[in-house]
């Protein structure tokens, strides 16, 4: 079958297809921040800092419940881009169809649960009186449109496990337009507050996702299902599970983390919630760099692991991590040089305390970027090496530190000790991740040597 429009990363130069492959992706995390930037942009301009920081109390569950679908749909497409590393056409399609069912039922399952459950979770997160109506309006239509999610990033994941990252990039952009034209439109023309915004991100993650499915029908013949492709094999479907859930689960535990610090910055008032909603925003703009070179280690180790290569795995792995350092120091110098005019894109000049509490957030996270690029480009490794059960390990690795940082620094720090809760949970997990990477890389290192001389 043709292969034009996929990408074979087992063979050329490693730093130049990490580049190659990146970019693509980095454009599409850019535009996906576009759809947090224009919503959060035009809440706190509009709505105020009060509506700002009912938006960002969400963000911690958002990440618990959204973040454990996005962890499965990543974990599905392992196998995939295995399969296809490996050449085999038809394991890869079976692989696709039961990753669409089991996805599905999954996100089915999610949204009604989660919609019905989430009032219940902000009253436990100790979210403020004045902010809750809005939370809830703007976090629970996001929970009942789980499925819109499970949509994008399976499709999405599916063409990244074939080599293709350009397309899902093209289709988030279109995505990101639209969603500011609904934003206002919702927003501003229909006054519908902090539930428009969360309208205009659903109806445009549905166009992207929907989007991404025309093009696999069109474009990718290897994407062609039989009858006998589209059977359900459990046998199939609990490989993708096992792949799926410690990758889900490793999200989510990871947000529990999240959850507990966010309650703790709830009990700082709306301010410091406002503060946080602001700069965490920036910062997630400029992690996406990091998140474009993770996400490409999970597909070139996936296909390499597949192809047997396990040393160009590792070159691999250097190439990310040069090119994340230089991109580290940068975002650094720019938030030292330029933080408070980003900050002013969220909130209004006269609200200083806000601004400045932002800025001091933003700063101390930048200037550790370089810990959160080896947790995210050593636990993606490790993923698309297959071995996506030990990474989970390290979302409790950082579960663990942002609850001690909530309960032990707040107390005593403040504002000031919060700040430290992501550069604290990214160190405890790379104090996890390098040992690891070097244990699972010697193992398969091993076991290739073993069945060397059967396969002559």
């Amino acid at each position: 079958m043709a292969r034009s429009t996929t990408r074979d990363l087992t063979q050329g130069s490693p730093m130049k297809l990490v580049i190659s492959f990146t970019l693509p992706l980095l454009f599409g995390f850019l535009f996906q921040q576009l759809y947090n930037f224009v919503d959060t942009a035009i809440v706190g301009k509009y709505l105020g800092s009060e509506a700002l920081a009912a938006v960002g109390s969400t963000g911690s569950i958002n990440f618990l419940i959204l973040g454990f679908c996005m962890g499965i749909c990543s974990g599905f497409a392992i196998p995939i881009a295995q399969a296809f590393g490996a050449k085999d056409e038809e394991e890869l399609r079976r692989f696709v169809a039961n990753a669409i069912y089991v996805a599905g039922a999954i996100g089915i399952v999610m949204a009604v649960v989660t919609a019905l459950l989430c009032p219940w979770l902000l009253r436990v997160m100790n979210t403020p009186e004045e902010i809750i109506a809005g939370a809830v309006s703007y976090i629970q239509p996001i929970f009942a449109a789980i499925p819109v999610t499970v949509l994008y990033n399976m499709s999405s994941g599916i063409l990244r496990s074939l080599g293709d990252s350009k397309t899902p990039v093209y289709f988030l952009a279109m995505a990101a337009i639209l969603n500011i034209v609904l934003d206002i439109v919702f927003i501003l023309v229909f006054g519908m507050g902090v539930m428009g915004a969360a309208v205009a991100t659903i109806i445009s993650q549905l166009a992207s996702g929907l989007g991404c499915l025309v093009v696999m029908k069109k474009r990718f013949p290897i994407l062609h299902l039989s009858k006998d492709d589209m059977v359900f094999r459990p046998q199939l479907a609990k490989h993708l599970l096992g792949m799926g859930l410690p990758m889900g689960l490793q999200y989510s535990i990871t947000a529990i983390g999240a959850v507990v610090i966010q309650t703790a910055i709830n009990g700082l008032g709306t301010v410091a919630v406002a503060a946080v909603t602001a700069s965490s925003k920036l910062s997630n703009f400029f992690a996406s760099v990091i998140d474009a070179l993770a996400t490409t280690m999970a597909t070139f180790a996936g296909q390499n692991i597949g192809a047997r290569k396990l040393s160009r795995v590792h070159q691999g792995l250097k190439a990310a991590s040069i090119i994340g350092i230089v991109y580290c120091l940068i975002a650094f110098l720019v938030v030292l040089l330029f933080a408070p005019a980003l900050i002013g894109l969220f909130v209004d000049a006269p609200e200083v305390e806000v601004i400045n509490l932002a800025r001091q957030y933003l700063t101390v996270n930048s200037s550790l970027y370089i810990f959160l690029l080896f947790v995210n480009l050593l636990r993606f490794s490790i993923q698309g090496l297959g071995f996506a059960r030990i990474a989970m390990f390290a979302g409790v690795a950082e579960m663990i530190a942002r609850s001690l940082v909530a309960l032990v620094l707040v107390p005593v720090a403040g504002f000031s000790g919060a700040c430290f809760a992501n550069p604290a949970a990214w160190i405890f997990a790379d104090l996890f991740l390098f040992p690891c990477y070097l244990h699972v890389t010697k193992r398969l290192s091993l076991t290739m040597r073993k069945d060397e001389p059967h396969a002559a």
